[in-house]
């Protein structure tokens, strides 16, 4: 999988600006601010359909203009694939693949694989359990377009059964004929989503300890563990059981949208007992973990993102990275820093094709 083009117009701070890319290693280099993330986040918006940095579509429209389009030339096993996302003010996104646009954007979800490594990646740590849920969900729906639908529709189900449950409170009435339908219909789309993410990372975490082992050189023990209610009950129980709760409380407290992943370090949260250097490599071995597992399932090289990445690492700890990338399994690389000569001093050292774009 290779981006060989990228044009952009009108697209956050670029009025309008043509990348043409090595296969290889491609870095933004230049001050804070001048625009290196954007040009990063445009390539995930091609894989993704939506930004990584700003989920308000319309804040991604340079403060100029109308509309932005972002447009990128890929190959991918071989073939020539053209994928454009745009959105005028006022109207809807559109994305479209080779000059069809999508009716649904799910559809175009794992059509580029393509892992992204920030900075913002630290809200996976900080943040509640709803940021942690999305990261296994992205991963999982890269490579099963079921686990999508099935996601979606839960959400769906888990929306209206959460506006009964307000209609309940304010007339004060109570139906459990439809709200049994709900029940049966979150069961079994949970079921599914528990059972699929469960399967998923007993996969991914011996991947992902690999990983951290091979940028830490195993000086501390690390481990995920997946919290769900659905290990010890099933969730129709559950929901039955908590029904003068939620009526309460007037929303669902049980289901797989309270799953969360626990990040450990020597069997403490890494939040409170991670150095930064500590947790910036667990987040890193965490999406190197998630490139690993979408090649596995798609037998595709993802694009890679690195945002940023030589920040709060020590040298050691760089070293080890670059030493990974130096390695045929991974294909195409874009890397955004400030320092052009800390790059390319980097860089020279993996012996691969490389284009620097100092913006």
């Amino acid at each position: 999988m290779n981006l060989n083009t990228l044009s952009l117009v009108n697209y956050k701070n670029f009025e309008s600006q043509v990348f043409d890319f090595d296969v290889k290693i491609n870095c933004f280099v230049g001050a804070n601010g001048i625009g290196k993330t954007n040009a990063l986040d445009a390539i995930y918006h091609l894989a993704f359909g939506k930004s990584y940095f700003n989920p308000i579509a319309v804040q991604n429209i340079n403060h100029n203009a109308e509309f932005f389009v972002v447009d990128g030339h890929f190959t991918k096993n071989d073939r020539s694939e053209k994928i454009i996302v745009s959105l005028k003010r006022g109207q809807k996104k559109v994305i479209k693949k080779n000059g069809k646009a999508y009716e649904k954007f799910s559809e175009h979800i794992g059509f580029i694989p393509l892992v992204i490594i920030s900075p913002a990646d630290r809200d996976l740590i900080i943040e509640g359990s709803d940021t942690r849920r999305k990261f296994i969900d992205s991963v999982i729906s890269q490579s099963d377009k079921n686990y999508l639908s099935e996601l979606i529709n839960y959400n769906k189900v888990l929306s209206q059964r959460n506006a009964l449950l307000k209609y309940f409170a304010l007339n004060n009435t109570f139906n459990a004929d439809t709200l049994s339908i709900y029940n049966e219909q979150l069961h079994n789309y949970g079921t599914e989503i528990f059972t699929k993410r469960d399967r998923f990372l007993k996969t991914f975490i011996p991947i992902f300890k690999a990983r951290y082992e091979a940028i830490s050189q195993s000086k501390e023990a690390i481990d995920l563990k997946y919290k769900s209610d659905l290990f010890e009950n099933k969730l129709l129980d559950l929901l039955n059981k908590t029904i003068n709760k939620d009526k309460a409380l007037q929303y669902t407290s049980v289901g797989t949208h309270k799953d969360d992943l626990v990040f450990l370090i020597d069997d403490f949260p890494i939040k409170k007992f991670g150095s930064q250097g500590q947790q910036k490599s667990f987040l890193i071995a965490l999406k190197l973990a998630q490139f690993d597992f979408i090649k596995q399932q798609s037998g595709v090289s993802p694009i890679l993102l690195l945002d940023d990445i030589f920040d709060k690492l020590d040298e050691n700890r760089v070293a080890q990275i670059i030493n990974l990338v130096d390695d045929e399994h991974f294909g195409q690389i874009f890397i955004s820093d400030t320092h052009a000569e800390r790059t390319e001093d980097v860089i020279k050292q993996t012996h691969q094709s490389y284009k620097i774009f100092k913006l």
